[in-house]
């Protein structure tokens, strides 16, 4: 006879328990259990229940831990985070779970450590990796909503996803509450007319940031303005400019009282000093009507001039890309009320850009496209798997446009810095922070793929292979030119990759989500919409022609809400680098994933002293504001 200890860790997420009776069953090589009542999961208070399971002789060198609900009255879904099994040689095992269980079908669980296919030899090892891969791309379809921007996964809305994948109940009521309570609280605040009789309106009396104050007063300024394109909730636009694009035509003279005494745009050019931001992909796309109104777009390019001081300038704005007379290039030196509308147009702009292309394409759709191929792709053993105001027709446009314009070397920060030229420009906190946290996520990256692929393992991992595959035909569409590697030949291609992968649902996500409630709830700053066409000429702009150009009461209060909802912290955040799931026994990635940790708590001490020194610190990037994935 020989006997097991099984433990069974129901974790502690809210409505884990149910209803149901639980079995577990050994199946080993040799021999196994029959299936062996746990109990209840209700009576699982105490978050792991033990019992004992008895077989006639030894299961085998390996074996699997099978979990299955059965339903007393309504069917119901359990939460299983772990069960450790204590062999008669007094081996402890740990068979990671940490997902949704269902009374419609049995759960397979696997011994922790890691394998890659061609290593896994034993029959029965074999058979699962082929089932648990098999049974993933029955419950993940993919989707397609257009065939010209990333696929999706088939499913009508969030509760068609399988159980396993979808918010906790903690996190599903956690967005309902806070969604209602911004709803509640601008409520308060609501303006019978819905239209804004001065900008002092604007500023609502609620639960805004400290840094609401600080726009507030500095909005209007271009040195305020010039910042935020580098450190604002859109660090990805600009671009160094060594020579004016022809649709642009800036001279000399226009811009001579910008520029240093004896100094020219050639010059300064020359020098490295100017920059561009060019809107071209919102091009005659036309705006959204709402509640019978229409909105209005502009596809403006803002040239800037990072001066002797540091601060990077303004200098030069058209708001349509086809120069002609009735498109007028905008200077500081015109009037007040020119100058700020033609910026507020290049805000609309960077809005757009910056919610549709680098926030939702960028890091939303591709963590579902890099979600969807580990899921299909990778079983559960394999190591990687461990670690791992447009209207509606313009959005689709506008997409298709970003899609094609997406490439490898975008998504990978130290060769996007160099390809835009901003290696050398001051104050850019977003590079100086990313920088460091690529290098962490690459050493971490690098220590645990080298402990299990050689170059010959990297090329002989079918699993691998088919990963990428998923990756470059739902997410990058086949692209030639994107520049996405069509297969994998070194450890140093796939270290790169996964890099890459991991910085984006993380650290890039962070940059470009967690501050749009602190730049956009001023909402001249960021407006989602412009109420009036771009001006064709100069000396029209007025004060009031600027407020009737902003989005209405009702627009404002909505986009607040979601704004305010997008960057808000969830209670079950964990900062990044701490994974609450058992995932890896060996002694080498669990070691590698502790200096991880404390190499993040390092870069966290080093921004935190920095942002001391500054005006307005900037603390998107500092590890303890950034989650392991996108999660909202």
């Amino acid at each position: 006879m020989a006997n097991y200890t099984v433990e069974v860790f129901m974790g502690d997420a809210l409505n884990a328990g149910n209803a149901n009776t639980v079995f577990i069953n050994l199946i080993g090589t040799k021999d196994s259990s029959e299936p062996q009542i746990l109990g209840h999961s209700a009576d699982m208070l105490s978050c792991s229940k033990t019992l004992t399971v008895s077989c006639k002789e030894s299961l085998g060198p390996f074996f699997l831990v099978q979990v299955e609900l059965k339903a007393l009255e309504l069917e119901d879904y359990w939460f299983c985070s772990k069960v450790i099994v204590t062999d008669p040689e007094g081996r402890q095992l740990l068979f990671p779970c940490y997902q949704w269980l269902s009374p419609k079908k049995k759960t397979i669980l696997r011994e922790a450590t890691a394998k890659l296919s061609h290593k896994d030899t034993e029959e029965m090892a074999v058979g699962h990796r082929l089932e648990d891969v098999a049974k993933k791309c029955e419950d993940f379809i993919w989707g397609v909503y257009d065939s010209e921007i990333p696929h999706i996964v088939q499913v009508d809305s969030a509760s068609g996803l399988p159980y396993e994948v979808r918010f906790s109940f903690t996190k599903e009521k956690e967005f309902q509450h806070t969604l209602l309570r911004a709803l509640l609280d601008l409520k308060l605040n609501f303006h019978p007319t819905n239209t804004w009789n001065s900008m002092e309106e604007l500023y609502l009396q609620w639960n805004v940031p400290w840094t609401h104050e600080y726009i507030k007063k500095h909005w209007r300024t271009d040195t305020f303005f010039g910042y935020q394109f580098l450190n604002g909730s859109n660090p990805m636009m600009i671009k160094r400019c060594s020579k004016l694009p022809n649709n642009f035509p800036v001279t000399n003279d226009m811009v001579k009282s910008a520029l240093p005494k004896e100094s020219s745009l050639e010059k300064e050019m020359e020098k490295g000093n100017i920059f561009l931001c060019d809107y071209a992909r919102l091009d005659g796309i036309v705006g959204n009507v709402i509640d019978g109104i229409q909105q209005y777009l502009a596809a403006p390019l803002c040239l800037l001039f990072s001066n002797p001081q540091g601060k990077l300038l303004p200098i030069a704005i058209q708001l349509k890309q086809k120069p002609e007379a009735q498109n007028p290039i905008f200077l500081p030196t015109d009037s007040k009320h020119d100058w700020l509308l033609a910026k507020l147009f290049v805000r609309n702009a960077e809005f757009n850009e910056h919610e549709v292309n680098f926030h939702l394409l960028r890091t939303h759709l591709l963590a579902e496209v890099f979600t969807m191929a580990t899921l299909r792709a990778l079983p559960s053993v394999h190591p990687l798997f461990k670690s791992s105001a447009i209207g509606l027709k313009g959005m689709i446009t506008f997409m298709r446009r970003a899609t094609a314009s997406l490439t490898y070397s975008s998504l990978c920060l130290p060769d996007n810095i160099k390809e835009r030229g901003l290696e050398n420009i001051p104050h850019y906190y977003y590079r100086d922070d990313g920088l460091k946290l690529w290098n962490i996520i690459h050493k971490f990256v690098n220590g645990v793929v080298a402990h299990y692929y050689t170059d010959r393992d990297v090329q002989e991992d079918s699993e691998l292979q088919t990963w990428l595959t998923e990756i470059v035909e739902h997410g990058f569409l086949k692209n030639d030119n994107s520049g996405i590697p069509k297969s994998f030949h070194t450890v140093a291609e796939l270290v790169k990759f996964v890099t890459m992968l991991i910085f984006t649902v993380s650290a890039q996500h962070a940059a470009v989500n967690n501050g749009q409630f602190d730049f956009g709830a001023w909402i001249p700053n960021f407006p989602s919409t412009m109420k009036a066409p771009p001006p064709t000429t100069k000396g029209q702009a007025t004060a009031d022609s600027i407020l009737a150009a902003l989005p209405d009461v009702k627009h404002t209060l909505t986009l607040m809400s979601v704004l305010h909802l997008l960057s808000k912290k969830s209670s079950d955040h964990y900062p990044f680098g701490y994974y609450p799931e058992e995932l890896f026994v060996e002694a080498v990635p669990l070691q590698k994933m502790e200096q991880f940790r404390q190499d993040l708590k390092a870069l966290e001490g080093e921004i935190e002293a920095r942002n001391k020194n500054l005006e307005l610190p900037y603390d998107y990037l500092n590890p303890k504001n950034v989650d392991n994935s996108v999660d909202l």
